[in-house]
């Protein structure tokens, strides 16, 4: 009978760990259609921001104070703007935006660089608290719903590190939001800014005034902003997705081990009640 009781105390737990989950799966999806709009509606002026920004970097133009963000050099010490969660429960999403900052970490030691991280969440921030302590600013706690005002501290320690050559690149790692099931990580150079190919042109309804060039020296630093505030857009959308699919599995899993173990519950009370009644009987036999 003491097992009967301990796989009732356990059934016990695990519903009300399934009734945890399944709350933090209704949450978590709300949120996410919320972050889900708030990416579609966006996405498609950071794309076009991009496309102008690397259209016009490539364009002749005049020496100006922006030019170092334009032309590259020889990198001796590489900035990563990382991009995860404040918190976990997100099944692997934020272990795989870091491994892949840790490749990239890698790749650019390899390359003879020294590597500093600009971190944007909780748990990039204690990631590399414990493995490798080379952080150079921390953003955490940031809003479900960031704003430029959120971005601009972001942006603006990078490109003041970039223009005082305490670093010579900037790249911007997070999570690209695909759909629900598929969130991929990306890694996007930020500066200096890369031209687009020759062969690339611009919509025929674009019109720059007063000038290509005028327009760099203006939108620059404010396309750079959007870039990052567009990133923390997809991650955010990424971490509800991942954590509602997670909190999903979670609960399936709580539930069929629910059903596991009530099969095991009657199992053991079946036996014990012919265990019950064997011993009744024998005892009336030798009574007789």
């Amino acid at each position: 009978m003491a097992n009967i009781r301990d796989i009732r105390r356990r059934m016990k737990s695990v519903k009300n760990i399934s009734q945890v989950t399944k709350a933090m799966e209704a949450v978590a999806g709300a949120k996410m259609r919320k972050a889900q709009d708030r990416v579609m509606a966006t996405r498609p002026y950071a794309t076009q921001a991009e496309d102008v920004l690397h259209y016009v970097a490539r364009l002749p133009r005049a020496d100006n104070e922006l030019d170092p963000l334009i032309q590259a050099r020889e990198v001796k010490t590489a900035a990563i703007v990382l991009v995860t969660a404040d918190r976990g429960l997100a099944g692997g999403f934020n272990a795989n935006i870091l491994r892949t900052c840790a490749n990239v970490m890698r790749e650019k030691r390899a390359g003879g660089a020294d590597v500093t991280v600009i971190v944007v969440g909780k748990k990039g921030r204690d990631w590399l608290l414990r493995y490798d302590p080379v952080i150079h600013a921390e953003f955490i706690g940031m809003t479900d719903a960031p704003t430029v005002s959120d971005v601009t501290p972001i942006a603006r320690l990078a490109i003041d590190g970039f223009l005082r050559k305490d670093f010579d690149e900037v790249t911007l790692i997070y999570t690209d939001f695909v759909n629900t099931i598929s969130q991929v990580p990306v890694i996007k150079q930020l500066m200096p800014v890369e031209p687009s190919d020759p062969s690339v042109t611009m919509a025929p309804d674009y019109i720059f005034e007063p000038s290509p060039e005028a327009v760099l020296n203006r939108v620059l630093n404010g396309f750079i902003e959007v870039q990052i505030l567009q990133a923390l857009y997809e991650s955010i959308a990424s971490e509800y997705s991942a954590r509602m699919v997670a909190m999903r599995n979670a609960t399936d899993a709580a539930n069929e081990l629910v059903d596991t173990l009530t099969l095991t519950y009657n199992k053991a009370r079946q036996e014990g009640i012919t265990t019950e009644l064997t011993d009744m009987v024998g005892g009336a036999s030798a009574l007789e």
